[in-house]
């Protein structure tokens, strides 16, 4: 309790102090209390996470009779534990990032962190309706500053449209859900509801999970509402991003736990087959799409859908077997689900870091304007390279112990599922098989073209690595991501803990062998991650030895390297980021529909002699075609018409507000 209350003042203090001081001095006091906020809350989760004791207390709401009760139990923690392990580096890493930044105030972007922060930890406390409702509204107002922070350029305020928008539109859906299941109740309090959803009629509570579904769903990006997510998290200042993908997408899956299986205590197998399929697509066509990108920072978003889709996967195939009775591989699944959740806030918080000291160092997120950054930014590529490794599922990092284990429920589940259910669990294995090997080959792109050969600009060839502020953070990141990998005997059952009060779900009785290595029950195949990395350790250290025995010489030899015939290479002449990604542009030409605009100038006295060529290739997004802009074209004359009412009178606005309180209070009678 007592961490609880500091985290809450940290954040406090960050956002009123931060606001009322100089530049300088706002910049390290938001960032410090940001910080101290999520140590604090990281110590609240752990405690809870260990003792398995919940945290309860309630505060008085300015509704009279109504108070706001919170509860940090341990599903609560582990996603409180979540966002701490991004917030901390972030902050640290925005001290230094938003010095002679492009944001417009850096005070209020501090303000808005702390508020952010603060609004997002605490909804993993709420215990009841009006709670939750106010704190997730305030968690996307505080976002929506952020997104929108970097000027006012027309892809940040588009960005802002989107990202408002789709989190509008889910809360108006999340609070659906939620009077829909407290409507029968005492009160709107979890408890209430909990103890009352048995009673609930098969139809209502389908209703209220496809309600959640579309509202999580939608704060998760999971296809096809992840419209705003590609355009939110390049726009954002990076540190921003990495806290948006890191955690704040992650409260859409917490919020799908709580309500389906929480709150409502599981339901049909539809509804985890539901999931399942959308996760499969979302994994799929989020790394699809990010294969196209050049803009680094929208390819990472991109993987942040693919990522979510993953986890989703877990969740759905949790449901699914927990509605047939599978309890242990239903367990086996859903943690697989929240541990892939836990790595990627740690590899995907790295890559936007390190895709922030990028941007930071060369002037641009354009991925065909850098090349050569090894030699500038080694520490920054190092870093990057674990979070591309760890991203792509290598052993011995920690995507690839998360993704083993989701693979291991996959297989387990097909031969114990029943037919139908089954043949979907195996459609969702080849689609999770298809989306690791395309993410391996995006992210060979996403750090072979900007950091390895030659520079192909000014900007690249005079970058430096960024300071000690921002290099810090990346490397503990980097850091986290191999001891997630090395040791899941030892953070799997810690992870485990996070379901120890769903209903029906027992993870501390999954079957997990765990000792140096790790199986799963009913699994079929065990995996040692730490004997991986020995070896591996024990590989890159054999090569020199193998040298040295053989007679190599240590003298350093310099040579040119090959050319195509050509004297001397240059810049032109290396594989781009576009030229990278035209095989798979043709493979799956039926999705990506790509047009091509080639402008080519010759000389004025022959036109055998061309003097420039441009080229410039683009992929359809059909989601918005197809669904999207139909939408829109169908709302908008009604937000024409409601542009009536607002006429900016406050008498007429005063209007309002009697009719509707008369309204009421008849409809109170």
């Amino acid at each position: 309790m007592t961490c609880l209350v500091l985290m809450t003042i940290c954040y406090v203090a960050g956002a009123v102090g931060s606001l009322g001081l100089p530049t300088g001095a706002s910049r390290r006091l938001s960032s410090f209390a940001a910080a101290a906020g999520g140590v604090f809350g990281g110590v609240a989760a752990l405690r809870v996470l260990i003792t398995g004791q919940p945290v309860a207390f309630a505060v008085p709401s300015f509704v009279p009779f109504l108070s706001l009760p919170f509860r940090l139990d341990p599903l609560g923690a582990f996603f409180l534990g979540v966002i701490a392990l991004v917030a901390i580096p972030a902050a640290i890493y925005g001290d230094e990032y938003l010095r002679g930044g492009p944001e417009q105030s850096p005070a209020l972007v501090g303000a808005m962190l702390n508020l952010f922060l603060l609004a997002m930890s605490l909804a993993t406390l709420a215990a009841g309706v009006l709670a939750f409702l106010m704190l997730w509204e305030g968690m996307s107002l505080a976002s929506y500053f952020l997104v929108i922070a970097e000027g006012d350029s027309g892809e940040g305020q588009a960005a802002g449209r989107w990202y408002a928008g789709m989190a509008h539109a889910g809360f108006v859906l999340i609070a659906a859900a939620l009077l829909m299941a407290g409507i029968h109740t005492s009160g709107l309090g979890f408890d209430e509801i909990r103890h009352a959803a048995s009673a609930l009629g098969p139809g209502t509570r389908n209703v209220i999970f496809l309600l959640a579904l579309a509202g999580f769903g939608s704060k998760a990006g999971l296809v096809p509402l992840h419209v705003w997510l590609p355009r939110a998290h390049p726009a954002a200042p990076s540190h921003v991003s990495a806290i948006l993908s890191g955690a704040m997408l992650k409260m859409g899956v917490y919020g799908i736990l709580r309500i389906a299986l929480d709150l409502l205590g599981g339901g049909p197998a539809w509804w985890g087959g539901l999931l399942l399929a959308l996760g499969a697509a979302s994994a799929l066509l989020g790394v699809l799409y990010a294969l196209m990108e050049h803009d680094l920072k929208r390819l990472l978003a991109y993987h942040s859908v693919e990522n979510v889709g993953i986890i989703f996967m877990g969740v759905g195939l949790g449901l699914l077997l927990h509605s047939n009775g599978f309890e242990k591989l239903a367990a086996l699944a859903l943690v697989a689900a929240i541990y892939h959740t836990l790595n990627h806030a740690a590899f995907k918080g790295l890559l936007f870091l390190g895709a922030g000291a990028v941007a930071r160092a060369t002037g641009t997120r354009n991925m065909e304007e850098m090349g050569g950054l090894i030699k500038r930014m080694p520490q920054t590529a190092a870093c990057f390279l674990v979070g591309s490794a760890a991203i792509a599922a290598l052993p011995p990092l920690n995507g690839f112990a998360s993704e083993w284990m989701l693979f291991q429920s996959l297989l387990s589940g097909a031969r114990a599922a029943a037919p139908l259910s089954g043949a979907l669990i195996m459609v969702c294995v080849g689609a999770l098989a298809l989306t690791g090997g395309l993410a391996a080959a995006c992210f060979v792109k996403a750090f072979g073209i900007p950091f390895l050969a030659l520079p192909r600009s000014r900007a690249a060839e005079e970058a430096r690595d960024v300071g000690a502020l921002m290099r810090g953070p990346m490397i503990a990141l980097a850091a986290v991501c191999a001891a997630l990998g090395v040791l899941p005997f030892v953070v799997v059952p810690f992870v485990a803990r996070a379901l120890m009060e769903m209903p029906g779900i027992d993870a501390s009785g999954a079957g997990f062998t765990l000792r140096l290595s790790l199986s799963a029950a009913g699994g079929s195949s065990r995996i040692s991650p730490l004997a991986i990395a020995l070896l591996l350790a024990l590989a890159v250290a054999a090569v020199p030895l193998l040298l040295r025995l053989m007679g190599a010489s240590r003298r350093r030899r310099a040579g040119d390297l090959w050319g195509c015939g050509r004297v001397a290479g240059s810049a032109r002449m290396e594989y781009t980021s576009s030229a990278f990604a035209e095989p798979l542009k043709r493979v799956f030409a039926d999705l990506y529909r790509p047009t091509a605009d080639i402008t080519v100038e010759v000389h004025p006295e022959s036109g055998y002699f061309t003097r420039s060529i441009h080229y410039h290739s683009r992929v359809r997004v059909w989601f918005e075609e197809v669904f999207y802009q139909p939408l829109f074209n169908l709302v908008k004359p009604l937000g024409s018409f409601g542009r009536l009412i607002q006429s900016g009178s406050v008498h007429l606005y005063l209007v309002y507000i009697f009719a509707a309180l008369l309204i009421f209070l008849l409809l109170a009678r």
